[in-house]
């Protein structure tokens, strides 16, 4: 039922283990890492200042923004504390920012939630995320590996070929987006198949987007199939996982993960939302009170599956003006950057929406007079640097002070 004790272990000795693992963070990152003593050197900080867990929150979070700028500056090296040329993989996402991998087995976290989701050993996973550049892919599947899943290593798009592979493979287990499942599903239909006795998917687990309730249940309506969500980033890795219960997200063994003012990065008192910020205990590359920027909330409810760890709530909204698009984070700070690569535009804007259930984004260009614009060259051109086309939409009218990003997805439970 379990991977490991530690997601039963007492609160009392899960404090202190954390501790021990954050003291040991902080000693080598101290050392070695010239971001974090920076950092601390600006608050006025060393690590004799930071001497039980209740000074811990005195180390100023660190953003992703900021994580754009030091790698460009000084370098992804400077941020480290071991040699570049140890590491195992480094991974590039949309800002850019490198995503540094580590030795260790596991080193992303993921097979604890894997486990708890239902995926076991012997288990055929098909994986939908990305093997190019960005980490998902690899990251996601090297847990399978380590619990014993064998792997066909899908990715992304290619509908035909994703149905094809459950109907003439065993597959039981699917990694990816909920609403790439979906798609996957209502094709197979259009071709007379039924995804519930022509395919054999047990076990669904689900990212980089918001689950709805509804989007749950046509999935697992359609094939049968258990859907459980994992939350994380590209930076970090593994932050929460659902269980069986699907009741909030069982937080990581793997990190320390507290609920900050977004304002402030103070710790809020459980039960109230606030921003999730992340320190895993991976030494390589130490993101020490990572701020995600996205909001959620601890419930400290006991779980019927156990677990003993606390929970988040779930996604509840950014607390920034970054929006994740088809697991992909947008920046406005990086779409700036194609922009300006267009002389014919005079001022833009982002627009994220989601007709049902899909997203879409798309730009809204004001370009200037008598200027005129391909399309498909500006649309190439974004999708190199953001990873994702958008569509196109020129307007006669758009003030220069209106915002970059606009998230007008509404979702129905």
């Amino acid at each position: 039922m379990y991977y490991h004790d530690l997601e039963t272990e007492s609160r009392a000795r899960r404090r202190k283990r954390k501790w021990l693992a954050l003291e040991t963070l902080l000693e080598k990152a101290w050392m070695y890492s010239n971001e974090f003593k920076a950092r601390m050197g600006a608050a006025g900080l060393t690590e004799k200042d930071i001497r039980h867990m209740d000074d811990f929150s005195r180390i100023p979070v660190l953003r992703k923004k900021e994580i754009i700028g030091l790698q460009a500056e000084q370098g992804l090296d400077w941020m480290l504390t071991r040699e570049i040329g140890e590491l195992r993989r480094i991974y590039q996402s949309p800002g850019p920012i490198f995503d540094p991998e580590g030795a260790d087995a596991d080193y992303w976290g993921w097979a604890e939630g894997f486990y708890a989701a239902g995926f076991r050993p012997r288990d055929v996973v098909q994986m939908t995320f990305s093997y190019h550049l960005t980490p998902a892919g690899l990251m996601l599947e090297e847990p399978l590996r380590c619990i014993g899943c064998a792997v066909i290593p899908a990715g992304p798009g290619n509908t035909e070929t994703q149905i094809d592979l459950m109907r003439r493979l065993p597959v039981t287990g699917f990694v990816g987006m909920a609403s790439f499942l979906r798609i996957i599903g209502e094709k197979a239909k259009a071709k007379g198949l039924d995804p519930r006795t022509d395919f054999s998917l047990r076990v669904a687990f689900v990212a980089a987007e918001k689950l709805t309730s509804t989007l749950r249940h046509a999935v697992e309506e359609m094939f049968g199939a258990t859907v459980r969500q994992g939350y994380g980033t590209a930076d970090v890795g593994c932050i929460a996982y659902e269980c069986e219960h699907a009741e909030g997200m069982h937080l990581s063994s793997r990190a320390h993960v507290e609920i900050c003012d977004p304002a402030t990065g103070e710790p809020l008192p459980d039960g109230e939302t606030g921003e999730v910020v992340v320190t895993p205990f991976t030494g390589e590359y130490p993101l020490i009170r990572l701020a995600t920027g996205d909001l959620s909330r601890i419930v400290e409810e006991p779980c019927e599956c156990g677990r003993t760890s606390r929970r988040l709530a779930g996604w509840l909204g950014r607390a920034d003006d970054t929006a994740k698009v088809k697991g992909q984070f947008i920046y406005p700070a990086q779409v700036g950057v194609v922009m300006a690569e267009f002389e014919e535009i005079e001022c833009w804007q982002m627009v994220v929406s989601n007709p049902k259930g899909k997203d879409t984004l798309t730009c809204r260009l004001k370009l200037r007079s008598g200027a005129e614009l391909d399309h498909g060259e500006f649309a190439q051109a974004f999708q190199a640097r953001c990873k994702l086309r958008p569509a196109v939409v020129p307007v006669d009218e758009l003030d220069e002070d209106a915002p970059r990003l606009v998230d007008d997805r509404s979702y129905a439970e």
